[in-house]
């Protein structure tokens, strides 16, 4: 064979192996390269917000950027010392609501020759109150091994509050440089691709952040609506945690279609509290309010920013979900949306063609 076909074969082996290779360190990363994912989000909607406050007052980017963090951390501090001990009662009540009314739904099903035994969310405390019972005194290895197990557990707990604080840091951090200089971090993106496609590779940058700019402050608005609608909704009904019910609704809104079975399932089981009336007057509420979104909402909000068959969304979650876990649940909907830009504007040509 000659050397002018051997060639061709040699970059196209070498060209899949890089291929592997990429898709073997984008797995291993996933977890990092949704979390930076999740800062660009923050830094679009830092960008978004100031350059709508552009739009009122004649500043230049870095003082309206700066404008908008004051504003934003305000807004969160406030928020957290008027209404955070409020928030923070309702939780409480809510989740020992939940667990009893889970209790009553495991007696019910045990009644008809079910086994709950996996559904059992107390079993520690139930066999701690057993042994109670019968009087046996605990020796002191058992002491021992409880302290152990007690402190692995303030450990762990310890471990997952200084995670969550940390990635909580990284997204921050990671907003806040990408809305500061959005032009520098575009332009060094644009280096790593050759000139003759800088312009094409140029408009799909543009074209991606609009997306998804367009997407989250519609998904925002969105949740805003979900939030006094459920809140508004199950206050009249006279439902206890009317407060909590309404934010885990509005904030679960964010992730399509799971968000909502999940917001719906913890509504029913706090109505329970009150009886098969609270439970049904609560559905029915929800129901409502997911109609006003799928039927309404979305399709007015949404339909500039994305346009994908609800099919392929819950395709797509389920996908991102089982390789990426809860990040790629969370995060699927502007995922499929650069998705959908890039396959748009990559295969525009063929398409028209």
């Amino acid at each position: 064979m000659t050397e002018a076909g051997v060639r061709p074969r040699l970059l196209a082996g070498i060209g899949v192996v890089l291929f592997a290779a990429g898709l073997g360190l984008t797995w291993q990363a996933a977890d990092t390269l949704l979390l930076i994912f999740a800062g660009i989000l923050f830094g679009v909607f830092l960008d978004g917000l100031a350059r709508l406050l552009g739009q009122v007052l004649p500043l230049g980017h870095g003082a309206r950027l700066a404008l908008v963090s004051v504003l934003l951390a305000g807004l969160v501090l406030g928020l957290a010392g008027f209404g955070g001990a409020t928030v923070a009662a309702q939780a409480d009540t809510l989740g020992q609501t939940l667990k009893q009314q889970t209790e009553t739904v495991r007696g019910w099903l045990r009644t008809r020759g079910i086994d709950t035994r996996d559904l059992d969310l107390a079993g520690g405390e139930g066999a701690a109150k057993e042994g109670a019972a019968r009087g046996a005194l605990p020796n002191p290895s058992a002491l021992l091994s409880e302290a152990g197990r007690m402190l692995g557990q303030a450990s762990m707990i310890a471990v997952r509050v200084f995670g969550a604080i940390g990635n909580l840091f990284v997204v921050v951090a990671l907003g806040l440089f990408l809305a500061a200089q959005p032009a520098a971090y575009r332009e060094g993106m644009l280096r790593f691709v050759p000139r003759r496609h800088r312009s094409r590779a140029a408009e799909i940058l543009d074209a991606t952040g609009e997306t998804l700019r367009h997407w989250l402050f519609g998904q925002l608005a969105i949740m805003a609506a979900i939030f006094v609608c459920v809140w508004l909704g199950l206050s009249l009904l006279g439902l206890d945690g009317a407060l909590i019910l309404g934010l885990q609704a509005g904030l679960l809104c964010f992730i399509p279609t799971v968000g909502a079975l999940v917001a719906g399932l913890v509504i029913v089981l706090a109505g329970l509290a009150q009886g098969l009336k609270g439970a049904l007057g609560g559905l029915a509420i929800y129901l409502l309010v997911q109609a006003l979104e799928s039927y309404v909402l979305t399709p007015f909000i949404q339909k500039r920013a994305l346009d994908i068959p609800p099919a392929t969304i819950f395709a797509g979650q389920i996908l991102l979900g089982v390789l990426l876990g809860l990040w790629g649940i969370a995060l699927a909907l502007p995922l499929m949306a650069v998705a959908k830009v890039l396959l748009d504007r990559l295969y525009r040509p063929e398409i028209e063609a």
